[in-house]
C-alpha cells in the first residue's frame, strides 16, 4: 500500500509520539545511548516515522552532527538524491579533508554537475562516502536519521550500505525507518551495521488506540464504536485516526451491524487495486466485506458462482490474505474490507446483503443481514432480530445480543408488542453484560426522554446507574427521580434500593448503613416476588457483614444460597457465588476458594459477562497471590488489568491487585506506580471501599522497596479509613502486619505492639488463622527490637511452620527470612550465607523474584562477622537516660562496636533511619560522633 505524504503526521511531543511505545521506545534509546544503530521496520501507517522523530529529538542532542533525509517513491528514481540530503549542508565542511579523487566524485554526485555514476566512479564514491563519515565523527558523534529506507535511490543505498558495514568503531550511529510486510526487513539489516537493533512496531492494543485518539481529540466516541475503530483499523495508528476524524465530521453514527464509514482519504490509500479487478470480480468481493464470517460455500450460496477465481485474483493483487488451510476468506487488512463497503453505492449493499439473509446457515446471519437490506418498519423483520438477538445472549455473546436489538427496536413499528424502547432496554441491558456501558447509558437515557410507565423508566435508571460504575457520586440525581417513579410499589422500590445500598457503601463509605440498606432490600424484593433482586441484597449483604466482621455473615450466605436460585445472581460478580468465595477466602480456605472462583470465571466468559470477567480474574490472581504462586498471579493479574484498561471496567481494582503482584513477583517500580495510579483512580470515582485497598497497595510496595517511613504514612491512612468505614475483619486487606513491620522498621516499636494487640482481639473473634500467624511474625519483630531474640525465635520458628500448614507460602517464606536475619544478626552467633538457604529456597518456589533479591542482598551483607556483644554498664545506661527508646537501642549497639549496616539489620530499620537517629543522638548529647559515644560511657563507668 502506498501512503501519500500528506499523511505523515506533523512533530509532537514525545507524549503523543510514543502512545503505545513507550517499551520499544526505550528500548530503541538505550540501544543508541550504548552507541548502536536502530532500524525501525512495520507496515504503511503503523507509527514509524512518528517513533523516527521521537528519537531523533531525545537523543539528537547527544551527537555532535545529525544528517537527516526522507525519501519519496515519486522521488526514488533520481539517483544520489538520498545523498544529497545527508551531506548538502555539511560538504563544504568536510571536503577539504577528503583525497582529490573522492572529492571530485562526491561533489560531483551531490551537485550533477559531471556525469559522475556508481558505474564510472563506484570506488571513489564509496570511498568518499566512508571517508565523509569518518571525517565528521573526527569532531563528535555523528546520528544519521533516515526515513522510508524501501524508497531511497538505489545509488544513495548502496554507497550509504557500503559505508555501514565498514564504520567499524567509528562514532558514527544509523537510525532508520523502513516500511514491511511481514518480516521482510533483513536486506535492508544487512545494509546497515552490524550492531544494528531491529525494532517491529506492531499494530496498538485497543486500549493504546483510545489512549491515542483520547490525546488527539477524539473523546466523545462510545467504547463500542472505539472497538469498531481498532477492529477495522488492525490496530494501525493512521487508520485509527483517519477513522477517528471521520466520525467526529459526521453528523449521523452509523447504524447498529454497519462498518464505519471510511473517509475518502483511507478509501483511496486502500482501494487503488480495485481498479485492476473485473466487475465481477468486485462485486464478489463486496458480498465478502458484507459477511461476517465469509467463505467460498457463503459466496457461492449468495449467488456468486466464479468465486474462486475472482477470490484468487483479488489474492494475486494482494486484497486478499491466502488461506493455505479452511473456506475462509479473509481480507488482507480489515480497512479494505470497511472501503469496499463504503464505497458501494446503498442501493447495491441492500442488494448483497437481501443476498446474504438466505445464503447464511447461521439464523443470527440470516436476522442481520435481512434487518440490512430492509427499509422502515416491519413487524416480522423486528421479530426475526429479537429471536436472533436472544440466540446471541444465549450464546454468551451480549455485545452482538445489544446489536440485534437495537436493529430490532429500528423496525419495530411504534404500536407494536413489545414496544420499541422495550427492545431497546433489553439492548442496553445486554451492552451493560458486555461492558459497553457508554452505548448502554445513551440507550436509557433516550428511552427516559418519552417513557412514561414506572416500571420502564426504573428499568431505564436501573441501566444509567449500573452505567456510572464504581463513579456513583456522579449520579446522585438520578436516586429521588427514580424513587419517585418507583412510587409504592416494592418490586420497583427494591431495584432503587438495591443501588442506594452501594450508594451508601462506594459514595458515603458507610459499611453499616448499607448492610440496613441491602437487608431492607431484600424484604422488599421478597414482598413484590422479586426472587432476583431478593438474592442480589442478600449476596451485598452478606458481602458486606463479611468485610466488617458483622457475626451474622454466615447465616446470611446460607439465606442467599436457598432455593430458589437465579442462574444470573449464581455467576454474578456481586452475586452469590461471589459472596461465598470472598467468605472462602477470608476464612483461609484457599483450595475452596480457587475452585469457586475458578468456576465461576469459566462461567462467565461462557456468558459472554465482561466486567464479571474483569472482577473475576482479579479475584483468581489474589487466591493465588495468598498462596504463594506469585507467578501465577502476576500473569492473571496483568491479564486482569489488561482486561480491565480494554473495557474500562474495574480499573481501580484490577491496577491495585496488579500492583500487590508486582510487588510480590515482578517490578517494585512497577507495584509503586499501579498502586497510585489505583488510589487515583478511587478517589476520582469518590469510591472509599477502593481507597483504602489501593492505599493498603502502596504501603506494601514501599515496604517492600525498603521505604518504611513511606509505609508507616500509607498504612496509618488506610487504618484511619478502614476505622471510618467499620471494617474490623483484618482478612479484607491484611495490611496490619505491614504495618507492624515498617514501624519497627522506623523505630516505634510501641505502636506497632498497639496495632499488633488490636488486630489480634479481631482476629480472634473470626478466627483468622493466617492473620494471626502473620501478626505473630511481626510481633517476633518487636521483641527482636526490644533485644529479646531468644522469644523472638522462637516465635518466628513457630509461625513458619503455621503458615506452611495453612498454605500461605509467600508469608511462610517471609517468616523464613526474617528468621534468617535474626539468626545471622543476632549478638554471640556466627553469621553466613548459608543462613539463607531456606528463605531464598522458599521465596524461588514462589517465584518472588523482589523478595528473592532482598535475600541476596541480606546474605552478601550477613558474610561480615558481626562484633559480639558486652553487658551494658550502668554508666552508659545514664548516659542514655536522655534518649527515646529507639534512640538509646541505637546508641547501644554503638557501644557494643555494630556497624550502620548491623543496627539496621538487627532492629528491623533502613540504614538511612539508623543514620538519622545518631544524628539526634549527636545533638542530644553534645557530640560529634559514635566515637564519643563509646567515650561517654567508657567515662561514665570509670566514675
Amino acid at each position: 500500500m502506498t501512503v501519500r505524504r500528506d499523511f505523515k503526521e506533523p512533530a509532537r511531543c514525545r507524549s503523543d509520539q510514543v502512545i503505545g511505545r513507550e517499551e520499544l521506545f526505550t528500548a530503541a534509546r538505550e540501544q543508541l545511548t550504548r552507541g548502536g544503530s536502530v532500524l525501525l521496520h512495520g507496515p504503511a501507517g503503523i507509527g514509524k516515522s512518528t517513533v523516527l522523530r521521537a528519537l531523533a529529538a531525545d537523543y539528537g542532542e547527544a551527537a555532535r552532527t545529525v544528517l537527516r533525509c526522507s525519501a519519496t517513491e515519486s522521488e526514488s528514481h533520481l539517483p544520489f538524491l538520498a545523498l544529497a540530503d545527508l551531506f548538502g549542508l555539511v560538504l563544504d565542511e568536510i571536503s577539504d579533508k577528503l583525497p582529490a579523487a573522492q572529492r571530485t566524485a562526491l561533489e560531483s554526485a551531490l551537485t550533477g554537475r559531471g556525469e559522475s555514476t556508481l558505474q564510472s566512479d563506484g570506488l571513489a564514491l564509496r570511498l568518499a562516502v566512508l571517508s565523509a563519515l569518518r571525517a565528521l565523527a573526527a569532531t563528535g558523534p555523528v546520528l544519521l536519521v533516515a526515513d522510508d529506507l524501501q524508497w531511497l535511490d538505489s545509488a544513495s543505498a548502496e554507497l550509504l550500505g557500503f559505508a555501514a558495514r565498514r564504520l567499524g568503531d567509528t562514532p558514527v550511529q544509523l537510525l532508520c525507518a523502513v516500511r514491511t510486510e511481514g518480516q521482510e526487513y533483513d536486506r535492508h539489516l544487512r545494509a546497515s551495521p552490524p550492531d544494528t537493533l531491529a525494532v517491529r512496531l506492531n499494530p496498538l492494543s485497543r486500549a493504546q488506540v483510545s489512549a491515542l485518539l483520547d490525546h488527539r481529540g477524539y473523546t466523545d466516541l462510545p467504547r463500542s464504536t472505539m472497538r469498531e475503530i481498532h477492529r477495522t483499523s488492525g490496530g494501525n495508528p493512521l487508520f485509527a485516526l483517519e477513522l477517528g476524524r471521520a466520525l467526529g465530521e459526521s453528523p449521523t453514527p452509523p447504524r447498529p451491524g454497519e462498518p464505519l464509514p471510511v473517509p475518502t482519504s483511507l478509501r483511496a490509500l486502500v482501494l487503488s487495486r480495485l481498479d485492476m479487478l473485473s466487475g465481477e470480480a468486485r462485486r464478489t468481493l463486496l458480498v465478502a466485506s458484507a459477511g461476517a464470517r465469509p467463505t467460498l460455500a457463503l459466496l457461492h450460496a449468495a449467488g456468486r458462482e466464479n468465486a474462486e477465481a475472482e477470490t484468487a485474483q483479488a489474492a494475486a493483487l494482494g486484497l486478499l490474505a491466502t488461506e493455505p488451510e479452511g473456506p475462509a476468506v479473509r481480507f488482507a487488512h480489515p480497512l479494505i474490507s470497511a472501503a469496499l463497503y463504503a464505497e458501494a453505492p446503498a442501493q447495491e449493499r441492500r442488494a448483497v446483503h437481501a443476498a446474504l439473509s438466505t445464503a447464511a446457515s447461521d439464523p443470527i446471519e440470516r436476522a442481520r443481514n435481512l434487518a440490512l437490506a430492509t427499509t422502515g418498519t416491519d413487524p416480522e423483520v423486528a421479530a426475526r432480530l429479537a429471536e436472533a438477538a436472544a440466540l446471541a445472549r444465549d450464546r454468551g455473546a451480549p455485545s452482538v445480543a445489544a446489536s440485534l436489538g437495537l436493529l430490532a427496536a429500528r423496525h419495530t413499528p411504534p404500536d407494536g408488542t413489545p414496544a420499541p424502547d422495550d427492545r431497546r432496554l433489553q439492548a442496553a441491558e445486554d451492552a451493560i453484560t458486555a461492558g459497553e456501558v457508554d452505548l448502554a447509558r445513551d440507550i436509557a437515557r433516550e428511552v427516559l426522554t418519552r417513557a412514561t410507565v414506572p416500571a420502564e423508566r426504573i428499568r431505564a435508571w436501573e441501566v444509567v446507574i449500573e452505567a456510572a460504575g464504581q463513579s456513583l457520586g456522579e449520579v446522585d440525581a438520578v436516586f429521588p427521580q427514580a424513587l419517585a417513579d418507583a412510587g409504592d410499589d416494592p418490586r420497583l422500590l427494591a431495584l432503587v434500593h438495591y443501588r442506594l445500598a452501594w450508594r451508601k457503601l462506594i459514595v458515603e463509605g458507610d459499611f453499616a448503613e448499607a448492610r440496613q440498606e441491602a437487608a431492607h432490600t431484600a424484604e422488599l424484593a421478597a414482598r413484590g416476588g422479586d426472587r432476583r433482586t431478593e438474592l442480589m441484597a442478600l449476596s451485598f449483604q452478606s458481602s458486606t457483614e463479611t468485610l466488617m466482621g458483622h457475626p451474622n455473615a454466615p447465616q446470611t450466605i446460607k439465606r442467599a444460597l436457598k432455593e430458589p436460585q437465579d442462574p444470573y445472581v449464581a455467576c454474578h460478580h456481586n452475586g452469590v457465588g461471589a459472596a461465598r468465595f470472598r467468605w472462602l477466602l477470608m476464612s483461609d480456605q484457599l483450595p475452596e476458594a480457587r475452585s469457586t472462583i475458578t468456576a465461576l470465571l469459566r462461567e462467565v466468559r461462557r456468558r459472554g459477562m465482561v466486567e464479571s470477567e474483569v472482577h473475576f480474574q482479579r479475584f483468581l490472581a489474589e487466591t493465588e497471590l495468598r498462596s504463594g504462586h506469585c507467578g501465577r498471579a502476576l500473569d492473571l493479574a496483568r491479564e486482569s488489568l489488561r482486561l480491565a484498561r480494554d473495557s474500562g471496567i474495574g480499573l481501580g481494582a484490577s491496577a491495585m491487585l496488579a500492583s500487590l503482584a508486582e510487588a510480590s513477583g515482578g517490578d517494585v517500580d512497577r507495584a509503586l506506580a499501579l498502586a497510585r495510579e489505583a488510589a487515583e483512580h478511587a478517589e476520582e470515582d469518590g469510591d472509599q471501599m477502593y481507597v483504602s485497598r489501593a492505599l493498603a497497595a502502596l504501603g506494601h510496595a514501599q515496604l517492600v522497596a525498603g521505604d518504611a517511613a513511606g509505609a508507616v504514612g500509607s498504612l496509618r491512612r488506610v487504618r484511619e479509613l478502614e476505622q471510618g468505614l467499620g471494617i474490623t475483619d483484618p482478612a479484607r486487606g491484611r495490611w496490619q502486619g505491614d504495618l507492624a513491620e515498617a514501624l519497627v522498621r522506623v523505630g516505634e516499636p510501641g505502636e506497632a505492639q498497639d496495632v499488633i494487640d488490636v488486630t489480634r482481639e479481631h482476629a480472634l473473634r473470626l478466627g483468622r488463622e493466617s492473620v494471626l500467624a502473620v501478626l505473630d511474625r511481626s510481633e517476633a519483630m518487636v521483641r527482636a527490637a526490644l533485644g529479646d531474640h531468644e522469644a523472638a525465635l522462637s516465635r518466628l520458628t513457630s509461625v513458619q511452620d503455621r503458615l506452611a500448614k495453612l498454605g500461605y507460602g509467600l508469608e511462610e517464606a517471609r517468616a523464613a527470612f526474617a528468621l534468617a536475619r535474626l539468626r545471622t544478626l543476632r549478638p554471640g552467633a556466627g553469621a553466613g550465607p548459608t543462613s539463607y538457604d531456606e528463605a531464598a529456597r522458599l521465596f524461588r518456589r514462589c517465584r518472588a523474584l523482589p523478595w528473592l533479591r532482598q535475600v541476596d542482598v541480606a546474605a552478601a551483607e550477613g558474610q561480615a562477622q558481626p562484633v559480639a556483644a558486652a553487658p551494658q554498664s550502668p554508666a552508659s545506661a545514664d548516659a542514655l537516660e536522655g534518649l527515646a527508646s529507639m534512640e538509646r537501642q541505637v546508641a547501644a549497639l554503638v557501644m557494643e562496636g555494630a556497624t550502620n549496616r548491623e543496627i539496621a539489620a538487627r532492629l528491623f530499620i533502613s540504614v538511612k533511619t539508623v543514620e538519622a537517629t545518631l544524628t539526634r543522638v549527636y545533638r542530644k548529647l553534645g557530640i560529634r560522633s559514635r566515637v564519643d559515644i563509646v567515650r561517654l560511657a567508657a567515662g561514665r563507668h570509670a566514675k
